[in-house]
């Protein structure tokens, strides 16, 4: 984990997940999308997930067809 990940969850930006795994926030990214959740976007590019993942976690297609620009 980077300098910059550690610090913004030390800090406590990110309260919601202290200690996550990348197929943890594979995960949680998928279910956030799914729910139309905002933060989802942040946790994609915190982590650098593609849509391979995300759809493996179980996201809808047509959501990440939709942000498409955004993943790798």
């Amino acid at each position: 984990m980077g300098k910059a990940k550690k610090r913004s969850l030390h800090l406590g930006i990110n309260d919601r997940f202290s200690n996550l795994s990348r197929n943890e926030a594979a995960d949680l990214a998928a279910e956030m999308l799914n729910t139309g959740d905002k933060d989802a976007w942040g946790l994609i590019t915190l982590f650098g997930l593609s849509a391979e993942e995300i759809l493996e976690s179980g996201a809808n297609y047509e959501v990440v067809k939709g942000m498409e620009n955004l993943l790798k």
